[in-house]
């Protein structure tokens, strides 16, 4: 009887082994498979950090990068078409001091590639026996640009950022020619369109 009990302990023993071993198996299996999803979804991660980083900056961004850099008001921003700055964005930035500057940015990275300050042909910026230097070196346009934008409560970026859902913007420009100041902004496939300075109203800009 004895003899029997312990056999069939041996043979409970193997089973519950047997099923252990089974269980140690199946969740290696199980742990080696989570693994690769792992693997996985780290590597499609990789590939939308990737797509992010490769995908070209907005023209809200490049405003916005421009004015961090040289502070002031934008006025516009457009695109070079051709030569060896082809792509490059253009921010013109007015300054507290009148001075306005044009800011490039990398369509690719966002980041200031150049500053040059705007000068009326003609001018001696560098004479510091002209009393109304300053004043010189403010353009009227720039005065005028400044003076349409008192008051307003929509500046470049947030034209750019209004007219985004539209389509990609490729240029931002202050226009007062009729009376009322409007940020005219283009995008690649969908026209022009106008927002009000003040008011921030979007409408397509119509053909004569």
């Amino acid at each position: 009887m004895k003899r029997k009990l312990v056999i069939a302990a041996v043979a409970a023993s193997v089973v519950i082994g047997g099923g252990t071993a089974v269980a140690f198996a199946d969740d290696e299996e199980r742990t080696g498979a989570s693994q690769v999803r792992v693997a996985e979804q780290v590597a499609t991660d990789r590939d939308e950090v990737s797509k992010v980083s490769s995908s070209e900056v907005t023209a809200a961004e490049v405003i916005g990068a421009a004015l961090r850099h040289t502070p002031g008001t934008a006025v516009g921003a457009d695109r070079e078409d051709d030569g060896a700055d082809a792509g490059t964005w253009h921010v013109d930035v007015v300054g507290a001091d009148g001075v306005e500057r044009t800011v490039a940015v990398s369509p690719d990275t966002g980041e200031v590639v150049g500053v040059h300050r705007d000068t009326d042909e003609g001018e001696d910026a560098d004479d510091a026996d002209d009393k109304d230097d300053r004043d010189d070196r403010a353009g009227d346009d720039d005065r005028e640009d400044l003076a349409a934008l008192k008051g307003a409560s929509v500046d470049a970026r947030e034209a750019a950022l209004a007219v985004a859902a539209k389509g990609a913007v490729t240029d931002v420009d202050l226009d007062d020619d009729d009376r009322v100041t409007v940020w005219s902004v283009d995008t690649a496939k969908s026209g022009e369109w106008q927002v009000d300075v003040r008011t921030g109203e979007v409408a397509q800009e119509l053909d004569d």
